[in-house]
């Protein structure tokens, strides 16, 4: 039994909780901003980026009403721009008023399970877990094995979603961590089952090699919308702004996924390239 008690008291102590902006609202739209952003970001970037983006679209409606290139002009510092142009499609299709129930959010463009759920537990508090790494880790080192949502669903203590999942996050964040886990400090240690046997790591991840950043198309792609934040841009310029110079062919089909993912549009003569 993973012991919620243990772990909402110790995230209670002081210094236990992360002090993190979104964690100050209720509001599904901020909360569905801070989630978006933070898929693959770490949260030192994100917070800024937090700020001044809920500054530009406060709500949902003043994000839809605003061109996309907008949004993805305040994107800039946190990669990864097919974000933006998602969030975008979301608030346009939800009218200005995000749904309440899971099965609605997960039915809008660019919200998956795990963002749906976080924007049902920690705007609505709903009796669901949040499951990334970090809770993933924790939770399945808790229980001996490697957890399932729907296991993880159960282990939600009924009506306190909102500080359990948060509490799992940063437990995973800051004590039960992938390599040097700080079993000594964790409130739940003397029920974690994976401590107890001794056995192998149910929260260990498969390792998987990332693919090299320097020189990728997600690089050119990247400082090519950059480039467009400051302006349109010829195409026959683009190899240049994409950081590989005499590649011409290379840089055309980095700029056509662009216009493919609703980044970037061309000129009637096909000429020039800029944001939507």
């Amino acid at each position: 039994m993973v012991p919620p008690d243990l772990i909402l008291g110790w995230w209670a102590t002081p210094g236990a909780a992360r002090d993190l902006p979104w964690r100050r609202t209720r509001d599904p739209w901020a909360v569905l901003v801070s989630e978006v952003m933070l898929q693959q970001t770490q949260v030192a970037r994100v917070v800024p980026a937090y700020h001044r983006f809920l500054r530009l679209f406060p709500t949902a409606a003043a994000c839809a009403a605003a061109p996309v290139g907008e949004v993805v002009r305040a994107w800039h510092g946190l990669g990864y721009n097919r974000r933006a142009v998602n969030l975008h499609r979301a608030a346009v299709a939800c009218g200005g008023r995000l749904p309440t129930t899971l099965a609605g959010l997960l039915a809008f463009p660019g919200i998956g399970p795990y963002t749906a759920r976080a924007v049902m537990a920690f705007a609505h508090d709903a009796d669901v877990a949040v499951l990334d790494v970090n809770t993933t880790r924790a939770l399945s080192r808790l229980a001996g094995e490697r957890v399932t949502q729907a296991r993880a669903d159960a282990l939600a203590p009924p009506g306190r979603a909102w500080a359990w999942n948060q509490a799992l996050l940063d437990l995973g964040a800051t004590l039960c961590t992938a390599t040097t886990p700080a079993c000594h400090a964790c409130p739940a240690a003397a029920a974690c089952r994976w401590r107890a046997s001794g056995g192998p790591d149910p929260g260990r991840r498969r390792s998987t090699r990332q693919s090299r950043f320097e020189g990728s198309d997600r690089q050119g792609r990247g400082r090519l919308v950059a480039a467009l934040r400051r302006g349109p841009l010829a195409v026959a310029g683009a190899a240049v702004a994409a950081g590989w110079p005499g590649d011409d062919r290379r840089a055309r089909a980095a700029v056509a996924t662009l216009v493919a993912d609703g980044l970037a549009v061309l000129s009637a003569d096909g000429q020039e390239v800029s944001l939507p």
